[in-house]
C-alpha cells in the first residue's frame, strides 16, 4: 500500500491518506478508531494495517491528489539515523574512505519537511549546499540484535529522502549532524510504500535532477552495505523502535565533486526520486 500525510486545507493539521494512483482517501474517515497519522498505523501492528487495507479496498469516495499539499512522510520518528559513504562512487568523489563499519550520524527533527516545500537558509551560513538522493527505511517492529537474514522482517516501509548538506560545514567539523540538520534540510516523501510492495530494496532506480539537469542516476544495488545489513548492524547496539527512519546513503553525482561544482542556488528546484516509491521536490531560497 501507499500512504502520505496530506494537509486537507490551509492551516489544517496533517492527516494520513491512502493513495491509489492519482487519488487518495483519508484513513481516519474509514472507520471508528482508524489511525490519524502514519506513526499510529505503525504502532497498531499488522492487525491495524490489515483493517486499514480492507477498509481502503471497500472505499467508494476518493479525492484527486492534484493540488494536494503534503506534510513530511514521517512527522515525529523516534530517531532519524543517516548512513554516510554507503556508495563507493560517493565516498570516492568526496575523498573519504568507506570504513570497515558504516558511518552513522543523527539528523535533527527540525530538518524534516515535505514534498514541494521551500527550504531556505542564510547566505552567510553556507553557499555550498548540496543534494543527496537517498532511500529511506522505516522500521515497523522493534529490532534488537537481528540477523541480516531476518532484518527486512522489521521494515515497515520505504520512502524517498533528500539529505541536503552544507558541504563547507561538513568538512570543517568533526561530526555531520549540524551540516545536514538546518531547518528543512531533510525533505521526505511524499509517499511511504509498505514493505510488501518492494520485494528487493537493492533493486531500485534512484536519481536526482537539479534545475532540469540529471545529476544522480544509480541503483540501490550499488550500496556498499544493503538495507538488511544496515538494520542488523544498527540493531546490535540499540533497539530500533517502530517509526525509526534510516536514510541509507547517497549514490555518486554530488554537486560538490562536479567540475564545475553544482550547488543549490537561490530559486533552485531539486527533485529526487526512486522508481516504485515516488518523486520528492524541494524549492530553495537563500537570503542575506
Amino acid at each position: 500500500m501507499r500512504f502520505a500525510h496530506v494537509i486537507p486545507s490551509a492551516g489544517a493539521p496533517p492527516r494520513l491518506a491512502a493513495v491509489r494512483g492519482d487519488e487518495a482517501v483519508i484513513v481516519e474517515d474509514l472507520f471508528p478508531g482508524a489511525p490519524r497519522l502514519l506513526q499510529d498505523l505503525i504502532d497498531g501492528g499488522d492487525g491495524l494495517l490489515g483493517q486499514v487495507r480492507d477498509a481502503v479496498d471497500a472505499a467508494t469516495t476518493w479525492h484527486p491528489l492534484a493540488g494536494t499539499s503534503f506534510a513530511s512522510a514521517v512527522l515525529a520518528p523516534p530517531v532519524i539515523l543517516a548512513i554516510g559513504l554507503n556508495y563507493a562512487a560517493h565516498s570516492s568523489e568526496l575523498g573519504l574512505k568507506a570504513d570497515t563499519a558504516p558511518t552513522v550520524f543523527v539528523l535533527w527533527p527540525n530538518s524534516l519537511t515535505s514534498h514541494q516545500a521551500t527550504t531556505s537558509w542564510p547566505r552567510s551560513l553556507s553557499e555550498s549546499v548540496d543534494y543527496e538522493a537517498e532511500l529511506g527505511v522505516i522500521i515497523g517492529r522493534p529490532a534488537k540484535d537481528v540477523s541480516t537474514e531476518a532484518a527486512l522482517e522489521h521494515v515497515w516501509g520505504y520512502t524517498v529522502v533528500n539529505d541536503i548538506t552544507a558541504r563547507d560545514i561538513q568538512f570543517s567539523e568533526a561530526q555531520w549532524s549540524r551540516c545536514k540538520s538546518f531547518d528543512g534540510f531533510t525533505p521526505t516523501g511524499p509517499f511511504v510504500v509498505t514493505a510488501d510492495e518492494i520485494p528487493d530494496p537493492q533493486d531500485l532506480h534512484i536519481w536526482a535532477v537539479v534545475d532540469g539537469q540529471t545529476v544522480q542516476d544509480a541503483t540501490t544495488g550499488q550500496m556498499i552495505r544493503s538495507v538488511a545489513t544496515l538494520v542488523s548492524h544498527l540493531s546490535s547496539s540499540a533497539t530500533l523502535l517502530p517509526g525509526t527512519l534510516i536514510s541509507t546513503g547517497s549514490p555518486g553525482g554530488a554537486g560538490y565533486s562536479r567540475d564545475p561544482q553544482i550547488f543549490l542556488r537561490d530559486r533552485s528546484t531539486v527533485t529526487v526520486g526512486i522508481d516504485g516509491i515516488g518523486e520528492l521536490t524541494t524549492r530553495c531560497r537563500i537570503y542575506d
